[in-house]
């Protein structure tokens, strides 16, 4: 389920095209978006990357570009900086690398949705 989006580096409710709701929104193939991108690191070999994608009528899910130095929208929209996150994400391939394990992209899937599929918690 869709948590937030944005449209020129704001947040927004909905698409500025079509006025539907954008966040709170179940998508169809969600588990194919993830897989896809997922699988995105064996093809680049990088850490942290963007992927742009899209719903095809036919197709499915499908890749339009890889991004090496994506913009702040992922940032805004999960209103949620990446230190953190990065932080997280490479003591957990440290550790893997410690014991000799690659992971699956299903795995790979799973780790992100566990630490990443909510909208974090308010400090203050």
């Amino acid at each position: 389920m869709t948590l937030r989006g944005t449209w020129l580096n704001n947040i927004i409710a909905k698409h500025p095209d079509t006025t539907n709701a954008v966040d709170g929104v179940q998508l169809p193939y969600w588990d194919g978006f993830m897989k896809l991108a997922a699988g995105c690191h064996e093809l680049c070999g990088l850490g942290y990357i963007g992927v742009d994608m899209v719903l095809d009528q036919e197709k499915g899910p499908l890749i339009l570009e890889l991004n090496a130095r994506p913009g702040l929208n992922i940032q805004i929209a999960n209103d949620c900086g990446l230190t953190l996150r990065t932080h997280a994400v490479e003591a957990h391939l440290e550790e893997l690398k410690a014991r000799g394990v690659v992971e699956t992209v299903e795995e790979r899937v799973a780790f992100a949705q566990a630490l990443f599929g909510h909208i974090p918690p308010v400090e203050g």
